[in-house]
């Protein structure tokens, strides 16, 4: 699978049901595998603050499904 494809899903919470974001950003390490992934919430208006950014990584993943991604945070 690649990153686009998993950018074009929605994060959800496992825990609490909310709606985390998309994937906006990956953390790589200096051998190039991924340390985490960035999501951050979507934006209908573009607004000057910025809202919080959650970090996940592949253990936090429950379930990647054809349009959500579901995550224990």
């Amino acid at each position: 699978m690649y990153l686009s494809e998993l950018q074009n899903k929605d994060i959800i919470s496992v825990k609490t049901g909310i709606n985390l974001g998309r994937i906006v950003d990956v953390e790589v390490n200096s051998e190039g595998k991924i340390i985490s992934f960035i999501a951050e919430e979507k934006k209908f208006f573009r607004k000057v603050l910025k809202t919080g950014e959650v970090n996940f990584t592949f253990n936090d993943i429950a379930k990647i499904g054809t349009d959500v991604i579901l995550v224990n945070k």
